[in-house]
């Protein structure tokens, strides 16, 4: 079951014991409204909150451009990593997306599999990509 709390640029997500927090902000000096190019940096923190051992397989990524446009972005784990994550465990990692508004919303999953080779989708909830959203720490 997964619990979600929101908001404006950030998620907070756990799905079977992971938790996944992400943060969002503009990038000014990488984007040109002019050219209708905004670049925005995203924080991830991937926790393993449950008892049981996860690694991060795969991800999908929905990213949605203030005109509804949308974009999936899909692939084999994170920034080239396969993060495995037991017991109290994290991985952070920061990465980014360019879109041609200025607002734009991300929102996806994590296939992350158990030692048994079972597999389920951690949810990464709904975030905002705007000027007014700030990196958390």
């Amino acid at each position: 079951m997964s619990e979600q709390t929101r908001q404006s640029g950030h998620s907070d997500t756990t799905t079977e014991g992971i938790r996944i927090h992400v943060s969002a902000q503009l990038i000014p000096d990488q984007s040109d409204p002019d050219e209708k190019r905004y670049a925005f940096a995203y924080r991830v923190r991937i926790s393993n909150e449950g008892e049981a051992w996860a690694k991060l397989r795969s991800r999908r990524w929905v990213i949605t451009d203030g005109d509804g446009e949308v974009r999936i972005v899909e692939g084999p784990g994170v920034v080239g990593a396969q993060p495995e994550l037991g017991h109290g465990e994290g991985y952070e990692y920061m990465s980014g997306s360019l879109l041609p508004t200025p607002w734009g919303t991300m929102e996806g999953h994590y296939v992350m599999q158990r030692k048994d080779g079972s597999q389920f989708k951690a949810q990464i909830g709904r975030f905002f990509l705007t000027k007014d959203t700030t990196l958390v720490d």
